[in-house]
């Protein structure tokens, strides 16, 4: 849109645009966003990071809208359950979370709810929670070009844009008298 308007801008400038607009963006959606529903899958997805792996832990509701995200350095017991304990914060208590057959992820729910009480079914199961993995492909169609990331604080603001975005697509917002608007119109209205 810009070289149209005869203004030339580095893939940088937008890079270092992108880095400073994605957390105000992303707050800002954050307070839009409609409620999702109580029965969650998560899962946990690859990324890689100054040539290591780390890992972005998902969550969507049975709808397939997205439920939260969590870009992580390690793929244990504590960083899946500081992520469960955020979204419970954040959102609400499901009334069940459905998860592959990880380790880390089945200590995480099953300590919550021994340590809170919270009446959480928890549910193994690698087909119910394909929906997640499907989910995964349109955060890394746009990640894979990229070849990683240079630094984590790099990662965690461009996939919290990626996931803003993601979140717009899938109309997810609460809209001015109820009509749902196009993706670029959300981004521009003067509502924010």
């Amino acid at each position: 849109m810009l070289a149209e308007r005869g203004v030339v801008v580095d893939h940088a400038t937008v890079h270092r645009w992108a880095l400073k607009i994605f957390p105000v963006l992303a707050k800002t959606f954050r307070q839009r966003r409609r409620p999702v529903g109580s029965s969650w899958r998560v899962d946990e997805t690859c990324i890689k990071v100054a040539g290591e792996w780390k890992y972005l832990y998902r969550a969507v509701d049975r709808l397939g809208d997205t439920v939260d995200f969590l870009l992580t350095a390690y793929r244990d017991v504590a960083a899946a359950r500081r992520f469960f304990e955020r979204e419970i914060d954040l959102i609400e208590v499901p009334t069940s979370i459905t998860i592959d057959h990880s380790g880390a992820n089945t200590a995480a729910v099953s300590g919550l709810r021994e340590d809170s009480g919270l009446p959480v079914e928890l549910l193994q199961s690698k087909y119910l929670n394909n929906m997640v993995e499907q989910d995964h492909r349109s955060l890394k169609r746009i990640v894979r070009p990229m070849l990683g990331f240079k630094s984590f604080w790099c990662a965690a603001r461009i996939i919290t844009g990626i996931e803003t975005f993601h979140v717009i697509r899938k109309v997810q917002m609460r809209c001015p008298a109820g009509s749902p608007t196009s993706a670029a119109r959300q981004i521009c209205s003067p509502a924010f």
